[in-house]
């Protein structure tokens, strides 16, 4: 199979440490490694390993994976296409492309649209997987079409977003190995001016209202601002950056369960005590980060020395401190889940994908 690989065009090495390839810096070997430079060999390699029934992993930012420490005993395909090119109204980048250089090179070049998604790491052929989304903007909402290998008849076809099933941070996408992204097209704003802010947080320290536009690389700066301040702009030199960014979604409580919830709240924190909370379909949105908070879970639990902790910026992001296992990042997300849910009846469902373990 390695020699098949080369001949696609893939780069072929053996036992790669996954480490090396996830934002968490955590994961096992690779058995085998296969990057692919261009879609056409993107297609082809993956075509090959589904067609001879390979084990197969696809990864391009590792911002979304927690791999186990026995690692992958198949094929890594490495997605390595970057190509980004700009219209007069959309920008199409091709899977492997750095999602951040794909909001920088719109806003560079006088587009708005993405600004409020910058600083969000992993690539960009993640973001309508996930429905990526920060500062009020999803991907949904600018997403034009898609390109997909549907790897079940090898075909490469365009669809639309109406296609994708999107929802809060999900689409049909996820948990799926039926499609594989290999380029994407987004609406920009040919005027420069930014998405209407609608989120408090980001519209407050603008001095703007809820609803303006500002110019896009006003907001890109403070959205970079703002994410650097909860460790959620990658640095290799703070540990509160080896993560998985938010690590459980904040949670849709449905209208028949919220007055127990809120009742398990008030009894905890007291009834003075203001609960974020935002209409969602299904039922109230609550924020997750608040609940861990509230739950007992403070910014750096569980101590100084633990290999994994929460940041110690932001309580949503389970952290790796340098010398942590996927086990010990897995055995302290068990623990801010349960303790959350014996606390407040409410269960968090992670964000990122496992991969050889279970969260």
């Amino acid at each position: 199979m390695t020699s098949r690989l080369a001949d696609a065009g893939a780069t072929v090495s053996e036992q790669v440490p996954l480490s090396t390839l996830t934002t968490l810096r955590l994961g096992g070997p690779a058995r085998i490694l296969a990057e692919c430079a261009t879609t056409d060999v993107l297609v082809d390699v993956v075509r090959l390993l589904d067609t001879e029934n390979v084990p197969t992993l696809i990864v391009a930012g590792g911002s979304n994976l927690v791999v186990g420490d026995a690692g992958f005993d198949g094929v890594v395909v490495k997605v390595t296409t970057t190509a980004v090119e700009l219209g007069t109204d959309r920008v199409r980048a091709e899977a492997g492309a750095v999602w951040d250089d794909v909001v920088e090179k719109t806003v560079a070049a006088g587009f708005g649209g993405l600004e409020a998604l910058s600083g969000i790491p992993g690539s960009a052929g993640a973001t309508p997987v996930q429905n990526v989304g920060a500062y009020g903007v999803e991907v949904g909402s600018v997403l034009r079409r898609v390109r997909l290998l549907d790897r079940r008849t090898g075909d490469v076809r365009w669809v639309g977003p109406e296609d994708l099933g999107l929802g809060y941070r999900t689409s049909v996408l996820k948990h799926s190995d039926a499609a594989l992204v290999v380029d994407i097209e987004l609406e920009v704003r040919p005027d420069g001016s930014s998405a209407p802010l609608g989120y408090r947080e980001l519209a407050t320290a603008l001095g703007a209202g809820e609803g303006e536009r500002r110019p896009a690389a006003e907001v890109r700066e403070q959205v970079l601002t703002l994410r650097r301040g909860k460790g959620m702009v990658l640095d290799a030199a703070d540990h509160d950056t080896w993560s998985a960014g938010s690590f459980f979604t904040n949670p849709v409580v449905p209208d028949d369960a919220l007055p127990a919830v809120l009742a398990a709240v008030a009894a905890r924190v007291g009834t003075e005590v203001r609960v974020p909370r935002f209409p969602a379909d299904g039922g109230t949105k609550l924020s997750a980060g608040w609940l861990i908070e509230r739950a007992g879970f403070g910014k750096g639990f569980p101590s100084e020395d633990a290999p994994a902790r929460l940041s110690t910026k932001h309580t949503l992001a389970l952290t790796n401190r340098g010398h942590a296992s996927t086990a010990d990042l897995v055995a302290l997300a068990r623990q801010v889940r349960d303790g959350v849910q014996e606390a407040f009846g409410v269960r968090l469902e992670p964000e990122p994908v496992p991969v050889g373990c279970r969260i």
